[in-house]
């Protein structure tokens, strides 16, 4: 099972519908692609909750670089999604061994409460969502 089959396993065993793969966006001179789209039914308000995930592995060898380039690319697309889908939000998925041990230090928590980004914890081995975190 390779990474893009996972990434959307785990939407799907935590009840969400998969609505694009990947995301478009059109800017007029260029597209952005984030990772996946979804969408479920919210049964207590009977609205459709959208969602928007860029999906982030942090496999290479400088974590923080990477930190780094998904907070940029964060921001751009999410600036875009306001534009284009004002109703869908934005969330950055990052790996629970990633999260426990990189996302605790205080510079990468302040970054991520500064910037308003909402994490989605994954565990790959599963695959399936372990946290939420608005």
């Amino acid at each position: 099972m390779d990474a893009s089959d996972v990434q959307t396993l785990f939407l799907i065993n935590d009840g969400w519908i998969i609505t694009h793969d990947p995301y478009r966006i059109d800017l007029g001179f260029t597209d952005l692609y984030i990772d996946l789209g979804a969408e479920r039914l919210i049964a207590a308000e009977r609205n459709n909750e959208k969602i928007a995930i860029e999906v982030k592995s942090f496999l290479s060898t400088s974590r923080i670089s990477e930190f780094h380039g998904a907070i940029g690319q964060f921001i751009n697309y999410r600036l875009a999604l306001e534009d284009e889908e004002p109703d869908r939000t934005l969330y950055l998925a990052v790996p629970n061994t990633i999260y426990t041990v990189f996302f605790s230090y205080p510079f990468i928590q302040k970054s991520i409460k500064v910037n308003q980004v909402p994490i989605v914890v994954y565990d790959i081995s599963q695959p399936r969502i372990t946290q939420w975190i608005n």
